[in-house]
């Protein structure tokens, strides 16, 4: 991808939002212990339990997305049992097999927008232990989702109470991949908030790598002892960072004041500006999307134009040919950006 072409492929795309840069230099000549056993971590993740409505929460620091589900799911389910998810969902598509090499296979269910339906659980469950030959076959012992989801779309509250429900009905856990979480939360008209996540989850991460952060993730059991030694899991799975400080003090920044929150809601402000923009010119919606994931549909010609001056993905080929486009934004997207993109189609 150049440079110069418009950065509208990911939301990480820029290096991290300048406080955190201004805070690693002013603190660069301090020292810390290892391994997020320090002032900053703890620091971060008491100001990450108040914003979760969680006091007893245990907190961990992890570096990307991939390698947090991939810890998270096998820390929490044992090696005979496997993670349900829709089918379009990162883990099934996007993350190369990587919760299988661990050990779990995804089972899949299907995908509506995006979603997971309670219902659909429901049947998966009904149908598996119906089987007299089920314990010959990978058990269920999770549900994963994601807030916002693949297609940028979002579980209302009623929704996310419904699955909460199926699954502590039928001793599955819950657990919640936030890489976009802080959109998600930012969208308009949404009536899910950080604390109703934490209160129906059994797990969760906050996702950083894609809201502001240089990198990390921080995960979040709001109730203690649902993974024993999840500290040493982490180790186990090659994923422990030594200089652990670095990954609690863009968290201990970003959840200072409202500063996460703030600058999610800007991307989705310029999501909106943009969807505007595209509906005005007649262009077709691929999905409506809520949050900082735009999907258009372009005839290839188009597609193939747009690519040359704007970093983009193909997100789908249609069966008359046509192509559908992501276009996301971030907490770093600009105005002019916007319409610099508006004023190519």
């Amino acid at each position: 991808m150049s440079t110069t072409k418009l950065p509208f492929a990911s939301d990480y795309m820029h290096l991290c939002h300048p406080v955190i840069l201004e805070r690693m230099v002013a603190t660069a000549d301090q020292s810390h212990i290892g391994y997020g056993c320090d002032e900053v971590c703890a620091s971060a993740k008491a100001k990450i339990r108040e914003a979760c409505g969680t006091p007893e929460a245990e907190i961990h620091f992890l570096i990307g997305g991939t390698q947090t589900n991939v810890v998270a799911i096998d820390a929490m389910i044992p090696p005979y049992q496997g993670v349900l998810a829709a089918a379009t969902a990162h883990i099934n598509v996007h993350e190369a097999g990587a919760v299988e090499s661990a050990g779990h296979k995804v089972l899949v269910l299907p995908s509506h927008d995006g979603k997971v339906r309670a219902e659909d659980v429901e049947r998966f469950l009904s149908t598996f232990y119906a089987d007299e030959t089920w314990e010959h076959m990978v058990e269920p012992g999770m549900l994963y989702i994601t807030h916002p989801t693949e297609l940028g779309t979002l579980y209302t509250l009623d929704e996310l109470t419904r699955l909460s429900d199926v699954c502590h009905r039928n001793r599955l856990w819950l657990y919640l991949d936030g890489a976009r979480l802080g959109y998600g939360l930012a969208a308009t008209d949404t009536d899910v908030t950080l604390k109703d996540v934490a209160r129906l989850c059994d797990a969760f991460y906050i996702g950083g790598t894609k809201v502001g952060a240089l990198m990390g993730e921080a995960v979040v059991f709001p109730r203690p002892g649902v993974v024993k030694r999840f500290f040493t899991q982490i180790k186990r799975h090659n994923s422990l960072l030594a200089k652990g400080w670095e990954l609690g003090m863009q968290f201990d920044v970003l959840f200072t004041g409202n500063l996460y929150f703030d600058i999610a809601r800007h991307a989705i402000r310029m999501a909106e500006r943009l969807k505007a923009g595209v509906r005005a010119k007649g262009i077709e919606l691929y999905a409506d999307s809520p949050t900082n994931q735009q999907f258009i549909i372009l005839s290839a010609d188009k597609a193939a134009a747009l690519a040359e001056k704007v970093d983009c993905e193909v997100w789908a080929r249609l069966d008359d040919g046509r192509m559908a486009i992501r276009l996301v934004t971030s907490w770093h997207t600009r105005e002019e950006e916007v319409d610099q993109l508006l004023a190519l189609f």
